[in-house]
């Protein structure tokens, strides 16, 4: 059996290697560094400077720990790229370390789909070659969407690309969109020092979460200094050699040394060859696959952000191990999205899963809520990190349909939750386990006694 993948992003690498673990013969093409724009230009970039603008909130709070930090303590933003550069590089080796650990075949070059069985990969000097396949598994990923009124130039106007390659740090920057990228690079630019404008043309910041979620997001970028502009959009971009100015629906305008243009991105099939080798595309330009990740073409697969499903990493390696699976030994696995966790890795962190309140009265159901706020655990008073609640929802038979956490480790917190909407747990199950003390996980526990009226810790 001779499997193929196109693209070597978290989906496409993850698909490659459990191929090879099933026993096939694989070979992967990527044009690019292994690890795809999440390991490159994405999730461990931007966690790894957010680590660094953690480490100098610390320092600046040190004296309210009884510490004195003498001296200056300012950001050297070459050494903080740096560090970025060298954490990146190490974990694509690491990657490609797997390949070789499972002898999957690494081929450099821009795959193109002939057809179910063949795909030609052009290589960066022009040359072609031809990789037979018994199964296809298309996994090229997505890139930032800007659109021409903005216009891009990759220097005053930039995307999520080239923000995290910047080798100075800016005076100023306006950020057009308020979700999870904006919002990171934001707190981290500003933290470093750099005067940080959001513009979001919806109501909220984080427009998927409820607004009480992004309310304490905004409570924390009022002390960071971050502008928050929402319910606005962009009319129209001028570009100067001296900087950015963005005019807004409203009238007024705001100038900047940059502009991050951090609107969404889109399914990458530019020059794959899809539609043309008989793939079917929706309305969208993206490829149709069933739970299975199987396409309209038997022995093709397509996993990731080329796919209607959630953008997001953790979504596409879920998918390519399936996708593996299925190409392999025909097994039927198939993906279950009901408990994708949404993160945001700001301070504080945001992380979500399953349903927010809005749905459930879009979808006109009954439902229930559990709250605690962090600022009652003894733990998060010894951190001094009392910003933050968890929120737990519960449809009418008591079941966790979806939930919400704020606050410090809120992304690690929430895979509790994650695990219960996926098995369908109640919340007087949850809630009957015993959570360890003093931990921050006690707020999980005290909120399933909430939705019950019976959180002893709750006035």
């Amino acid at each position: 059996m001779k499997v193929t993948v196109i693209g070597a992003g978290p989906g496409g690498y993850q698909a490659a290697i459990m191929a090879a673990k099933l026993g096939a013969d694989v070979t992967i093409v990527e044009k690019d560094s292994p690890g795809g724009t999440c390991l490159n230009r994405g999730c461990i970039p931007t966690k790894t400077l957010l680590a660094t603008s953690d480490v100098l909130e610390t320092i600046h709070k040190a004296k309210e720990f009884g510490i004195n930090v003498d001296g200056t303590n300012t950001p050297d933003f070459k050494a903080i790229i740096k560090r970025k550069a060298k954490i990146v590089s190490g974990l694509v080796k690491g990657i490609e370390y797997l390949f070789n650990a499972n002898n999957v075949t690494l081929v450099k070059g821009t795959g193109k789909l002939i057809d179910k069985n063949t795909v030609e990969v052009i290589k960066d000097d022009g040359s072609t070659e031809t990789v037979a396949a018994d199964k296809v598994i298309l996994a090229t990923g997505s890139v930032p969407i800007v659109p021409g009124m903005f216009q891009f130039d990759g220097k005053k106007v930039i995307s999520s690309d080239e923000v995290l390659d910047l080798q100075e740090l800016p005076k100023s920057m306006i950020i057009v969109g308020g979700g999870a990228i904006g919002c990171e690079i934001g707190q981290f630019l500003s933290r470093m020092g750099t005067q940080i404008t959001i513009v979001e043309m919806v109501e909220q910041i984080l427009p998927l979460e409820d607004a009480e979620t992004a309310k304490q997001l905004v409570r924390q970028f009022k002390k960071d200094k971050v502008k928050v502009m929402t319910g606005n959009g962009i009319s129209g971009v001028e570009v100067t050699e001296t900087g950015v100015t963005a005019n807004l629906a409203n009238g007024k305008s705001v100038e900047a040394e940059l502009m991050l243009v951090a609107i969404g991105r889109r399914s990458f099939l530019d020059n794959l060859n899809a539609q043309e080798a008989g793939v079917e595309l929706d309305e969208r330009g993206r490829i149709k696959v069933n739970d299975k990740m199987e396409t309209s073409v038997d022995g093709i697969y397509a996993i990731g952000d080329i796919v209607s499903t959630p953008f997001l990493a953790h979504v596409a390696s879920k998918e390519g191990i399936v996708a593996a699976y299925n190409a392999v030994n025909d097994s039927g696995k198939k993906v279950v999205y009901k408990a994708v966790p949404r993160c945001v890795y700001t301070d504080p962190e945001v992380a979500a899963v399953g349903l927010t309140e809005r749905e459930c009265e879009a979808q006109g159901m009954a439902y229930k809520v559990g709250q605690f706020d962090f600022r009652a655990l003894g733990k998060a008073q010894a951190m001094g990190k009392i910003q933050g609640f968890v929120k737990i929802i519960v449809d009418s038979k008591d079941v966790i349909i979806g939930a919400a956490v704020v606050g410090a480790h809120a992304t690690d917190l929430l895979t509790e939750l994650s695990l219960a909407v996926h098995l369908g747990l109640t919340a007087e199950q949850v809630g009957d386990c015993i959570h360890a003390h003093p931990t921050l996980s006690e707020a999980i526990m005290e909120a399933a006694h909430d939705v019950h009226g019976v959180c002893v810790n709750k006035g």
